[in-house]
């Protein structure tokens, strides 16, 4: 697939209608391309979380939900969603700065609340201790001595 390319400097700073054009039906296309990897991610992920939990071995958790998130990183990259910005006006692609936040800033502020709340002993404790319990179930049966399924 041909990579694109930036509109020459020489042209006028507004793209050409068939560029538009393509770059409308490319986004399209990366859209539908991006939400199926997402729409496998989400259950593939839980997999390679629960089985990354299940191989922990001296407080080390398995490798599998790291590796996940490395191929979802490079298809992320792969994908491009928003490579059409390069032909836009220079006035635009500043238009609508967010700054340096993102998600992850936001998830950290959550968390910290999270990690305040247990450590008073709120409710997240509760759910702190129940989750462990879930993990350690988890573990004992996929360890070498789990008990076979009950049958119904």
């Amino acid at each position: 697939m041909r990579a694109m390319e930036p509109l020459p400097t020489s042209e006028p700073r507004e793209p050409p209608i068939w560029t538009l054009v393509r770059d409308v039906a490319v986004l399209q296309f990366k859209l539908i391309v991006d939400g199926l990897r997402d729409l496998l991610l989400v259950p593939a992920s839980l997999v390679a979380g629960i089985i990354s939990l299940s191989k922990t071995r001296d407080g080390q958790p398995g490798d599998e939900f790291y590796r996940l998130v490395s191929v979802g990183k490079q298809s992320e990259r792969w994908i491009n969603l928003f490579g059409a910005l390069q032909n836009a006006p220079d006035h635009v692609v500043e238009e609508y700065a967010f700054g340096t936040a993102d998600i992850d800033d936001i998830v950290s502020r959550v968390e910290s609340f999270v990690v305040d709340e247990y450590q008073r002993g709120g409710v997240t404790k509760q759910a702190h201790d129940r989750l462990n319990e879930a993990i350690d179930r988890i573990r004992k049966r996929n360890g070498p001595t789990a008990p076979p399924p009950k049958s119904p």
